[in-house]
């Protein structure tokens, strides 16, 4: 689970120490940052090696339609777009999202609510967890979801969770378990990770599917009739004729131009790409002064955090034990049933109780809200939990929350099951496991880790002219009329 294998952590370390050794301790010049980069393994650019398709390609076109068809929701009141718009970080900039029975289905970000006729409305999200960037997600190699319950069981680098003919292939929620609990290989996943998550959503009757339609029982039953939904109208068909070469349309079909308009999605031109490219300009001194912290270990005054969010993705793709707030409903896990029990879900083993995955670095400016349920809505208040994490919780503001969360009376079940995380997290560093070491950092050195992270964020995620081929117009195809064109919360167009 989280702790690290022998080999690596020796290596990890050894790659730095002799990088900081070769190298006075108070060098900060970009020769000096590059290098410990280097020695790291970083190039600055995690696309390197991999197969990834462009916006243009037509069945990253024909998924971006589908991404933004309201016809994919059962109740035809929310998209895929509903919690992954790109003008808001690839997420929906919410803690934790609104999909179904919004207040006004088409008004996405800070603004969305329930409405009151929604079932079981309390006021608050039902969504459980915060919606993850969909910016990395050719990216990843192991897993996704805060869980991994969409996991590779190859793991090859950049093969995106499946090589093909010679692997393994990939586990779902929809697999199998076989007599010794192990989840077996879902033979309807797909060719990567962001297909075989493109699966899910629709099933989901807080994300997707609605609270109607109760006779459609199994998640195929959903798919089948999302497919079957699709065909009624001419323009799909042709849209998947002139893609396919045939006008069959199918949910593995959908999934997999879903997976190529998400995986599309390559935001890695940044400053720090640039700097590693030999820019000793790209970066200011207080960025370097932060990426040092960031990579070099705790035994020459480090912050260790590149242990964790490592490699040019900026993460290991494995769980950790955090202690991250865990506000709204939760998952169900739990005496109160408000609680989220992370890894543990997938796993039931007691060493990934409140072990989630740690999440990529790239944009990560642009992706908050921050942690597996959104609880920290500042990159600041996310590094000073990670210092200290019983102490941020103690001082816990929760006036950043959206008033809907704090409203739905859900304040004390977050301090209760938060605890129990923190517990665990304390459990294991009394036993030995691997976990974020507690640091004292002075806040300019915080500050300095900050202007380091703004160095990961490409751009274009920041402007809506460079965003726009991923953003369908007037003048492409709406084939059934039911696109979501979506709006702030001042109905201005994103």
């Amino acid at each position: 689970m989280s702790k690290l294998s022998p080999v690596v952590a020796l290596l990890l370390t050894s790659l730095l120490l002799a990088a900081c050794d070769a190298i006075d301790e108070e060098d900060i010049s970009p020769l000096r940052v590059r290098s410990v980069a280097v020695a790291l393994g970083m190039t600055g650019d995690p696309t390197t090696e991999r197969e990834l398709p462009s916006i243009t390609d037509p069945k990253a076109q024909l998924g971006m339609k589908l991404f933004y068809s309201k016809a994919l929701g059962l109740d035809q009141d929310t998209a895929c777009v509903s919690c992954h718009h790109p003008v808001l970080g690839g997420g929906d900039r919410l803690s934790l999202p609104i999909g179904v029975d919004a207040e006004n289905p088409d008004l996405l970000g800070p603004g969305r609510f329930h409405t009151s006729t929604a079932p079981n409305w309390d006021g608050g999200p039902t969504v459980a967890r915060n919606a993850p960037s969909t910016f990395h997600a050719g990216l990843w190699d192991s897993a996704m979801t805060a869980d991994g319950r969409i996991e590779s069981l190859d793991k090859f680098p950049n093969f995106n969770g499946d090589p093909g003919d010679f692997g393994l292939g990939i586990v779902t929620p929809d697999s199998l378990i076989d007599e010794f609990g192990n989840r077996l290989v879902d033979p309807n996943a797909g060719s990567n990770l962001p297909t075989a998550l493109a699966r899910f959503p629709v099933t989901s009757v807080e994300d997707m599917r609605g609270f109607d339609f109760l006779t459609l029982v199994t998640n195929d039953d959903v798919r089948n009739e999302l497919a079957a939904r699709l065909a009624t109208y001419e323009g799909w068909r042709a849209e998947f004729a002139a893609v396919y070469g045939d006008d069959v349309i199918s949910y593995a079909r959908i999934a997999e131009a879903l997976g190529e308009y998400v995986r599309s999605q390559v935001f890695v031109n940044s400053p720090w790409k640039t700097f590693m490219l030999g820019d000793d300009n790209a970066i200011s001194e207080a960025a370097r002064r932060g990426a040092l912290l960031f990579m070099l270990p705790t035994r020459v005054d480090g912050a260790s955090c590149v242990t964790c969010h490592r490699g040019d993705k900026f993460s290991d793709e494995l769980f950790h034990v955090l202690g991250m707030p865990q506000i709204g409903r939760g998952k169900g896990d739990g005496d109160t049933g408000t609680d989220d029990f992370g890894r543990y879900r997938v796993t039931s083993d007691d060493l990934t109780l409140y072990a989630f995955r740690t999440p990529s670095l790239l944009n990560v400016t642009e992706t908050g809200p921050w942690s597996h349920a959104g609880a920290y809505t500042t990159l600041e208040a996310v590094i000073r939990h990670h210092l200290n994490p019983q102490a941020a919780v103690d001082n816990y503001d929760f006036n950043q929350l959206e008033s809907s969360i704090v409203a739905s009376g859900q304040t004390d079940d977050m301090l209760i099951n938060t605890q129990k995380a923190l517990d665990k997290l304390a459990t294991n560093r009394a036993i030995g496991l691997f976990s974020a070491p507690l640091l004292e950092l002075t806040d300019e050195q915080i500050g300095y880790l900050l202007e380091f992270l703004k160095t990961l964020t490409d751009p274009c995620t920041q402007d809506r002219a460079c965003l726009a081929p991923w953003i369908p117009d007037e003048t492409v195809a709406d084939p059934d009329g039911l696109r979501l064109n979506a709006v702030d919360a001042n109905l201005n167009p994103l």
